[in-house]
């Protein structure tokens, strides 16, 4: 009896996914459907992206689009950004130094927004890739639907490493996809790819009115919220994607590691509680290989099945993890467990979050950084020995 209740209570935990879930892709458009109204500017901050910015570059350059307003702004790359950017035929701006109290990506921007001509913004990180015709849909669907649009990008993996994402990927979906968000006034975007209009983008006050805020995309989801302006999420399967980190697993770490913890706090107490009680039956069906031969083997086991065929089915959706991590996904929560203790130790004992070698101050903290006085209340912390002002990354990843 008790073998059949715990089969009924891991079935309802597995039941709180397809309730996060919902399968909102950006509606398809062949071209001449709708008519735009106004110029749309793309925009993209990139920091050292030489690696990424010839695959979202020769993207949009096969969009059934003319007249399209580009920018990249070079915040201070080490690499050829800027050289690349420039083979491209694309308005190439050299971020101005950053000002006390900006984290980086706001800045780099809020630089590009004053260089932008259209009345329609579109907010790209450097690891986007567009499918043919993907610009035209997404315009569309902001046409149609009014207010601000994000997409969450499939993620597009290559390493086995990349691929331990899997869990926290499928997360970030529930947090961006699950209905109780919409009444939620601190609905976020997802910083990867935002379409707004100018007048909306003002009205919310853009990035400058979050310039030291470390989560800039769910604080600019709050932002437009205050502000009237309706919040639309779709997942990019089949339009946009992105590679996240092809630059090891130390940056994927530090890369989910750095809203891990702070983005909860921005979720609806029901997403967050939906969230916990999938989690929690996940890794309780996870369990099954060591209660194996005793009464609780066979009701884990079937709750095992139940969870592997919903992860198979919504990878779908979300990304490319391989054929048989799906089906082993408890590596995968073991990875999402350990970023999360990783998110919790930055943050709480030491106030920062690590990205790409530099300290990033969080809370309010002041630190010393890795060789430099922090600026604190959210911004870069100086973390060279020389003391230079170093920014957080400006592209690609989760913003």
């Amino acid at each position: 009896m008790a073998g059949f209740f715990l089969v009924y209570l891991l079935a309802a935990s597995c039941a709180a996914g397809f309730l996060l879930f919902r399968r909102n892709t950006v509606p398809r458009e062949n071209g001449g459907v709708f008519r735009m109204n106004g110029q749309p500017s793309v925009i993209i901050p990139a920091r050292n992206e030489e690696s990424n910015l010839p695959y979202l570059l020769g993207s949009l350059q096969v969009q059934s689009m003319e007249g399209l307003d580009l920018i990249v702004v070079d915040d201070h790359s080490e690499d050829r950004t800027r050289a690349i950017a420039e083979s491209f035929g694309v308005n190439v701006i050299a971020s101005p130094p950053l000002p006390p109290g900006w984290t980086g990506k706001n800045w780099a921007v809020t630089t590009g927004f004053k260089a932008a001509k259209g009345d329609i913004l579109i907010f790209l990180d450097a690891d986007v890739r567009l499918a043919p015709n993907s610009l035209f849909s997404l315009l569309a669907a902001r046409e149609r639907m009014g207010g601000v649009l994000s997409v969450v990008p499939y993620h597009q993996t290559e390493r086995f490493y990349e691929r331990l994402s899997l869990i926290p990927n499928l997360l970030g979906l529930f947090a961006f996809t699950s209905p109780m968000e919409r009444r939620n006034p601190a609905q976020g975007l997802y910083g990867a790819c935002i379409v707004a209009t100018r007048e909306d983008y003002e009205r919310a006050g853009g990035h400058e009115g979050l310039k030291g805020e470390l989560l800039d995309d769910l604080g600019l989801g709050a932002r437009f919220r205050e502000a009237g302006i309706a919040i639309h999420n779709y997942i990019g399967h089949g339009l946009v994607s992105f590679r996240m980190y092809p630059g090891g697993i130390r940056s994927e770490v530090e890369g989910f590691s750095k809203g891990a913890v702070l983005s909860t706090s921005k979720l609806s107490l029901w997403t967050t509680l939906l969230v916990a009680i999938w989690l929690i039956g996940l890794a309780a069906s996870e369990s099954a290989p060591f209660f194996f031969g005793t009464q609780w083997g066979i009701p884990l086991g079937i709750a095992y099945v139940l969870y592997t065929a919903q992860i198979y089915y919504f990878v779908r959706y979300t990304g490319m993890f391989g054929r048989w991590l799906p089906a082993i996904h408890g590596i995968s929560t073991l990875f999402f467990l350990f970023v999360m203790l990783y998110s919790v130790i930055q943050v709480a004992f030491f106030g920062r979050v690590a990205w790409k070698g530099r300290a990033v101050q969080v809370g309010g903290k002041r630190g010393d950084g890795a060789g430099g006085k922090g600026r604190g209340d959210g911004v870069d912390s100086e973390t060279k020995g020389t003391g230079e002002a170093v920014r957080d990354r400006t592209g690609g990843g989760p913003s």
